[in-house]
Formats: structure tokens, C-alpha cells, sequence
């Protein structure tokens, strides 16, 4: 009876509280095909986190086309949805290989796809106690979570452009580069002049005739329509 009257008396213990987790990210297979209409960042749709990825374009960007004249893409084969992650983890995958085996400054890698779409997460708790914070599937609409990219067949996905004697070296990069995205990809390696929209078989004749100038990283094609200024006296100003 004694021993009952001091359990009694003295203060109630309580188990301590469980430490509150942060809850992990959901993998990517949960957002890869695409459900309903595009949800871009508006003045609707307010508090989106901003990508991880922030770089679309790494090594000697500003170089001419004529400089780098060879060319690789990473072409999609699935419809789907790529996050801003695996982008950004790809970048680094295919920057970090042509540095090591290619050089600093004989390469130029563009991201293509931007990604705008709006990933969205429900958010409820699974702790104890949490029966009377969740509400199920009321409003089940949920907040901004993410960002990612809608590509379809033959999306390219990643474009690099170097010399000829390195295009074996971009096309193993973009090879690496595949593991950091879901579905099917495939390397094409380009008959194009860099990223123009030119051959190579024709990019030197029409250069020689003066109907390619110099635009950037690419070119721009002169039309056989205009002002006479440009078509009579394009010879003699060349002379000049």
C-alpha cells in the first residue's frame, strides 16, 4: 500500500517528444509523364521555388560557329517531364567530362529545355497527433514544389559544339549524360555547321558568296530579296 501511495504521488513522467523529421523529397518517377494542362509561374501561381538549375549555357560561348564547326545533341525519345535536377545534374556531368578530356576552352554546351511547368505537392502530416491537422482530399490542390520541363520525341535535350577532332569526346559526354535522366535517350552526332541550320557540305559556298554573315554563334542567311544597296555593290564593297 505504501509503495502504491508513492507511485501515486509523485509527478506523472511523459515520454519524451519524437523528433520532428523533414521529410524528403519525392523521387522523380512521381512527376515524370505529364497530367493536364501546363501550370507555368504567373501572378496566379505565386512562391515557386526557383529551378536548380541556372546555367544553360558553359565553356566558350561567345566562340563563332566557324571555330567549333562540329556538333552532338542529346535527342528525347519519350514524352515526359524533366525536372530542373536532372538538368542541372546533367550539365554537370557533361561540363566536368569535356573539361578533363576535351580542354577548357574547346567546347561550348547549351541546355535546351527550360523548364517552366510548375511541379505541385499535397502536403500532410504522417506524425502522431495528426489526425486532426489532415484533411484528406479536401483541397486537395496543392502548393508550388518544383520545376520542370515538358519534351517530347525528339526534344533535344543537351547540344554541344566543338572541333572535329574532339566530337568522338562530346559524344561519350552526352553518353554520361544520359543516367541523369529517365526514359530513353540517343546521341546524334550532326551534319550541321555548329548550331546553325546549315550543311557543312554547303555552309563554305554560300559563306564564299556572301549569302552567310556572321550572327553570334551562328549565322545569318541573306535572301536573294532586298535592298539593292545589299545585292549590286556586295562585290565591289568586299574589294573595298
Amino acid at each position: 500500500l505504501a509503495q502504491a501511495a508513492d507511485e501515486r504521488d509523485a509527478p506523472s513522467r511523459k515520454p519524451p517528444p519524437a523528433p520532428r523529421r523533414a521529410m524528403g523529397r519525392r523521387p522523380a518517377r512521381c512527376y515524370r509523364y505529364a497530367h493536364g494542362k501546363p501550370y507555368p509561374k504567373s501572378r496566379f501561381c505565386r512562391g515557386v521555388p526557383d529551378p536548380k538549375i541556372r546555367i544553360y549555357d558553359c565553356g566558350k560561348k561567345k566562340t563563332p560557329c566557324d571555330e567549333f564547326p562540329a556538333a552532338a545533341h542529346l535527342v528525347c525519345d519519350e514524352n515526359q517531364q524533366v525536372t530542373s535536377e536532372c538538368l542541372e545534374a546533367a550539365r554537370i556531368a557533361t561540363n566536368k567530362y569535356m573539361i578533363t578530356n576535351a580542354g577548357r576552352d574547346f567546347f561550348h554546351i547549351r541546355i535546351r529545355p527550360h523548364p517552366y511547368h510548375v511541379l505541385r505537392i499535397n502536403k500532410t502530416l504522417s506524425c502522431a497527433g495528426a489526425d486532426r491537422l489532415s484533411t484528406g482530399m479536401r483541397g486537395a490542390f496543392g502548393k508550388p514544389y518544383g520545376t520542370a520541363a515538358r519534351v517530347k520525341i525528339g526534344t533535344v535535350l543537351i547540344s554541344i559544339r566543338t572541333k572535329d577532332e574532339k566530337i568522338q569526346i562530346a559524344a561519350e559526354a552526352l553518353r554520361r549524360s544520359k543516367f541523369k535522366f529517365a526514359g530513353r535517350q540517343k546521341v546524334h552526332v550532326s551534319s550541321k555547321m555548329g548550331f546553325t541550320k546549315f550543311d557543312r557540305v554547303f555552309y563554305d559556298k554560300w559563306k564564299a558568296q556572301g549569302r552567310l554573315i556572321p550572327d553570334g554563334v551562328g549565322s545569318k542567311w541573306l535572301s536573294s530579296r532586298g535592298p539593292l544597296w545589299r545585292l549590286i555593290g556586295r562585290e565591289a564593297a568586299a574589294e573595298d
